[in-house]
């Protein structure tokens, strides 16, 4: 429904009110009030294969060519400005160390303080500008990232983060596209939202969205190049302006991102991109009066910190800020007696040891009954972990690479030793470490005889899985063990064949995964199919990839326009004698 030209006018006036910003046509907010977007999809970037000679493969190999053949130099960029800093660091290729891929900067506080003034200032403008234009940006944005810079994004990730080919693929290009360009339509959907007017002709109701003002700091991860783009980018596309600090070990793939997105169109101080030491940029984002939201994804003592941090300075800001954050999981795959074996064989490899198990939804802990583990799942289980390709992403054979860096190798490496003078542990395949070259840590199985072990329940997040046999008769307990033995509620899967089971676990099971699987990997979330996060320690459970995250990025306005006059002071049940 349209709205009147009385309705046009109201909207015009309330919107030059805030903050005092004219606009030269409409406004941001009568656009949003007088569109309707009436075609509305959510197709998938389709996941390219990389056939041997296929025109992908071909345009990959000459970007990692192209990627090793210097070392990228990525400076800071705040509203458009370049800086850099006497603070330089090197991004290495983790599966060959001594190659550097790129050089950057760490900001340092007076150039953070300097991205706030210019987030905030961006942000004013940014949040005037219709819902439209931004549309058009972020689907040229999902446009070049499937087209001119496909190959580069993904080979970035491969080199730098140490992906397979596939593992890049469906991060760096499927994921990353489906999250720039179907945020864009879950907008859409929430701009149709329509408050209910009962008779239009006394009064009508309608519903804007706004940004949130001041800024949001976007804190992402290394593993997932996608994530970065998410993080950063949402908040912008609900009228944000945003301080993105990217993983350190993630700054190529990212550096990539912030430029196919200034080449799209968002303008500068929208994004600023700042690399930092993660104590500083806590510090000086959390310290100002500014903040509008923490956008997070990375550890649990990482992001207790940050929440304390806010807490300590809440009295200061301007706004509540909003904290979203996804903080991992000790995942589980639990195996019923009517389970298919090769299936549960072939998900619990994929998932546990893809990309190291360096994934958040990894398969980390088995439980198997005993009518199944000796007889039809412990020989072939350990025989095709030992024969997985561990090596370098750029052999097309490789299924997984080294970990990411020096730090996780160690901290990996010390519960693999922990678990060879563990009398109640059993290592069953792999167990092996070594980084003279990268940082290569071997698909690992420990077969664990207590329930209650360290190993089945604090994340390793590395190609370690542990497994569990139970016995048939005690399967209730241990699906009441295994849900609240660790503080994670993040993926989940079952493997059963029998209905009735399956049916019983949507509820044995629903405080103890966000996600959940049946008869399938507990990774491998699609954007738009299934919206991704999880409870308890695992975070905020936002549910990115739907239209629901979008929503922790906006603050809504609601207006109730009357035109019949009212004069009356009194109620009628009140019977004021008239003089």
């Amino acid at each position: 429904m349209n709205f009147s030209v009385k309705t046009l006018s109201f909207i015009r006036n309330f919107s030059t009110a805030i903050k005092n910003v004219k606009s030269s046509k409409q406004t941001n907010l009568s656009v949003i009030a007088s569109n309707r977007f009436d075609s509305i999809s959510y197709t998938n970037e389709p996941v390219l294969q990389y056939r041997p000679l296929s025109k992908e493969q071909m345009d990959l190999e000459r970007a990692l060519v192209q990627l090793q053949s210097e070392c990228s130099e990525i400076p800071i960029i705040v509203g458009g400005k370049t800086y850099k800093t006497e603070k330089e660091c090197y991004q290495v290729l983790p599966h060959k160390h001594c190659r550097k891929l790129a050089k950057f900067y760490h900001a340092d506080e007076k150039i953070l303080q300097e991205a706030i003034e210019s987030a905030v200032e961006a942000q004013r403008k940014w949040d005037f500008t219709n819902y439209n234009t931004r549309f058009k940006i972020w689907e040229k944005a999902a446009n070049l990232m499937a087209t001119k810079y496909r190959a580069l994004l993904v080979a970035a990730t491969m080199l730098g983060q140490s992906k397979t080919v596939f593992q890049a693929e469906i991060d760096a290009a499927a994921e990353l596209i489906d999250f720039i360009r179907l945020n864009a339509q879950f907008c859409k959907k929430l701009l149709n939202y329509r408050p209910t007017s009962v008779d239009i002709l006394i009064t009508q109701n309608h519903f804007l969205l706004r940004g949130l003002g001041g800024f949001v700091a976007a804190i992402s991860p290394f593993n997932f190049t996608a994530i970065g783009g998410n993080l950063a980018y949402t908040p912008a596309l609900m009228g944000n302006a945003v301080l993105w600090k990217p993983a350190d070990t993630a700054m190529l793939s990212s550096w990539l991102i912030f430029k196919i997105m200034r080449e799209a169109g968002v303008p500068d101080g929208v994004v600023n991109f700042v690399p930092a030491d993660g104590p500083t940029f806590g510090k000086a984002v959390t310290s100002s009066t500014e903040l509008a939201g923490i956008n997070f994804t990375g550890s649990v003592p990482t992001f207790k910190t940050l929440w304390k941090m806010v807490s300590d300075n809440l009295d200061s800001y301007k706004y509540f800020p909003r904290l979203s954050g996804e903080c991992g999981g000790k995942n589980f795959h639990f195996v019923h007696p009517s389970a298919d074996v090769d299936t549960v064989i072939a998900a619990t490899i994929r998932s546990a040891f893809e990309y190291s198990g360096q994934k958040c939804s990894a398969c980390s802990r088995l439980y198997v009954p005993a009518s199944l583990w000796d007889s039809k799942i412990r020989k072939p289980l350990c025989e095709k972990t030992d024969h997985l390709i561990l090596g370098d992403v750029s052999d097309y054979k490789t299924f997984l690479a080294a970990v990411i860096d020096e730090k996780a190798f160690k901290r990996i490496s010390t519960y693999i030793i922990a678990a060879k003078s563990n009398p109640r542990c059993h290592i069953i395949a792999g167990g092996k470490v070594f980084d003279s070259c990268g940082y290569f840590i071997e698909p690992t199985i420990l077969l664990l005889s207590d329930i209650d072990d360290p190993l089945l329940k604090q994340e390793i997040f590395g190609p370690v899985l542990s497994v569990y046999v139970y016995k048939d008769a005690d399967m209730e307990k241990t699906i009441d063990l295994l849900t609240s033995n660790t503080p994670y509620a993040l993926t989940g899967s079952v493997f059963a064949t029998d209905e009735t089971f399956i049916k019983s676990c949507l509820w044995n099971f629903r405080h103890a995964v966000g996600n959940f699987y049946i008869n399938d990997k507990s990774t491998g979330a699609v954007v738009g199919q299934q919206p991704f996060g999880g409870g308890k320690m695992s975070g905020t459970n936002d549910k990115p990839g739907s239209p629901f995250y979008l929503l922790r990025w906006t603050s809504p306005i609601s207006i109730k326009e009357t035109f019949v006059p009212q004069h009356d002071i009194y109620y009628p049940y009140m019977a004021i004698p008239t003089e």
